[in-house]
């Protein structure tokens, strides 16, 4: 626990133009990956634009490591098939958090973050204050598949005794 600094709560809200992978459509999950911990949302059948809002919280102790992303389409007789995946930096968020905002109004903008050639944002994101909670939102661009972005939401968990930021 010494070595902790806090939780990321990391909702995943959406997913827009999934790749087909069945006859018709697909039935998607996304993973989510740091270090050895591995998160899973529940299936969402026959979609190819599925509404998860499924919440997963990671451990953090280093915010320099990426945080992993694979979306799959669940199969029942055989493998689950890849749909494609992305990876994201919290770095940015952790500094933001580091600055211990107050009483901003709510929807301020503290910082925001474009797409490049680094990143696999599908278009800005933004780290916004709102309701006393610093928050970060932001849609990803698949990898290594035809189509499809992953919509997600960033929020950090204080957690007494721990190393905090």
């Amino acid at each position: 626990m010494e070595n902790l600094l806090g939780l990321l709560r990391i909702t995943v809200l959406r997913g827009v133009n999934l790749a087909k992978r069945d006859t018709n459509s697909s039935d998607p999950y996304v993973v989510i990956k740091l270090g050895k911990q591995k998160l899973k949302t529940r299936v969402v059948h026959n979609n190819l634009n599925p509404e998860w809002n499924d919440v997963l919280t990671l451990t953090i102790d280093d915010p320099r490591h990426p945080i992993k992303l694979e979306v799959y389409d669940r199969d029942t007789f055989s493998r689950d098939d890849k749909m494609g995946d992305a990876e994201f930096e919290i770095e940015q968020f952790v500094e933001a958090l580091r600055r211990r905002f107050h009483d901003l109004p709510p929807g301020t903008v503290i910082t925001k973050l474009k797409p490049n050639r680094e990143n696999c944002f599908a278009e800005e994101s933004s780290i916004y204050w709102d309701n006393g909670e610093l928050l970060q939102r932001m849609f990803l661009r698949l990898r290594n598949v035809e189509c499809g972005e992953i919509e997600l939401q960033l929020k950090w968990i204080e957690i007494p005794g721990s190393r905090g930021l």
